[in-house]
C-alpha cells in the first residue's frame, strides 16, 4: 500500500474552558485550562497512527517553548522530523465554551512557512494522496507548496481550506483549485464563499471548478456528499458534546484513510461520522 503526505501545522494548542466568551471590557474566570497537541495536519496524522495505516507527517517544527513542546511530542509519538527551523514556533489559544464550541486565537510560527528544498526530502512515488490545509496557503510561502503539488500530479488532493478561507488570498485559493482537490469544509464556511443559497447550489458551484466530490461537514446534521454523479446526506452519531476542536481534522483525515482502505464514498463517510463523534465527546488530554 502506498502512503499519505500529511502537510501542515503541528502546535501546542492551548485549551481554556469558559463558561462563556467574555464581553468587550469583560471579566470571566476560567473553569480549567490544558496544553494538547493540535494543529490541523497533526490531527489528521492522528486518524492514521490509529488506522496503523502509512503517512509522513510533514509538519515544520520551530524554536521557544511552543517548539519543544511539539518536538517531544513528535519522539515521543515515534514521529519522523523532516523539518526543523530557526524561526519561533506559534500556537493556538483554543477558548471553549459549556456547549463545547471552540473560538480560536492564532500565532502563526514556523509550522507554517515552507521552503522549496524541504520538499526534496521526499520520495514522492510512495504516495497516493496528499492533505492540505487553507492555513498555508494563506501565508506567503503558499506558492512553494503549489508548485510542488502541480509538480506531482499523480497525488488526490484532499483540501480542507478552514474557517479562515475568506483570508486567503484569492489568487493563491484558484490555484490550489485549479490542481483539482476534493473539497472538505463546514456548511457556515461553502455557504460563505460561493454566496449560494442552498447547500446543494454551493457544492455545485465549487465542483464546476475542481471536477472533484465535495464534503461538506453540518455538525449535528452528519455530512453532505456532492459529486456529479451522486450525492446523498449521512446522518451524525448523536454523543454529549464537550469540545469540538479538531472534530473537522478528524472528519477529514477518517475520510483519507478509509479511502485508501477501498471503502466507497457513502461507507468512509459512515466511518468519518462515527470517528468525528468520538472526538468531540471526549476531553483532550
Amino acid at each position: 500500500m502506498k502512503s499519505a503526505l500529511i502537510i501542515g501545522s503541528s502546535v501546542c494548542d492551548v485549551h481554556i474552558y469558559v463558561k462563556q466568551l467574555p464581553q468587550l471590557c469583560g471579566d470571566e474566570n476560567i473553569i480549567s485550562q490544558n496544553m494538547a497537541m493540535g494543529g490541523c495536519a497533526w490531527n489528521v496524522a492522528s486518524i492514521f497512527r490509529q488506522t496503523k495505516l502509512p503517512y509522513t507527517l510533514f509538519s515544520p517544527i520551530g524554536k521557544g517553548i511552543y517548539g519543544e513542546f511539539v518536538k517531544t511530542h513528535f519522539q515521543k509519538n515515534q514521529i519522523p522530523i523532516f523539518i526543523e527551523t530557526n524561526q519561533k514556533n506559534g500556537c493556538c489559544y483554543c477558548i471553549i465554551d459549556q456547549q463545547g464550541e471552540r473560538t480560536f486565537l492564532c500565532e502563526h510560527g514556523a509550522e507554517y512557512f515552507y521552503q522549496k528544498e524541504w520538499f526534496q526530502q521526499l520520495d514522492m512515488k510512495q504516495y497516493q494522496c496528499v492533505y492540505l490545509c487553507g492555513l498555508e496557503i494563506e501565508e506567503d510561502t503558499h506558492e512553494v507548496i503549489y508548485h510542488f503539488l502541480k509538480n506531482h500530479d499523480h497525488l488526490s488532493i484532499y483540501f480542507a481550506p478552514g474557517p479562515r478561507l475568506m483570508d486567503i488570498p484569492k489568487q493563491a485559493f484558484q490555484n490550489i483549485l485549479s490542481l483539482h482537490p476534493i473539497i472538505h469544509l463546514n456548511k457556515q464556511e461553502i455557504l460563505t464563499y460561493t454566496q449560494q443559497t442552498t447547500l446543494e447550489q454551493a457544492c455545485q458551484y465549487l465542483y464546476q471548478q475542481t471536477h472533484q466530490p465535495v464534503i461538506v461537514t453540518l455538525g449535528k446534521d452528519g455530512c453532505y456528499f456532492y459529486n456529479q454523479q451522486e450525492n446523498f446526506h449521512i446522518p451524525a452519531i448523536p454523543v454529549s458534546v464537550y469540545n469540538t476542536n479538531g472534530a473537522g481534522d478528524s472528519h477529514i483525515g477518517s475520510v483519507m484513510a478509509y479511502r485508501m482502505l477501498g471503502y466507497s464514498w457513502f461507507h468512509a463517510l459512515q466511518k468519518a461520522n462515527e470517528i468525528a463523534a468520538m472526538k468531540i465527546s471526549k476531553k483532550h488530554l
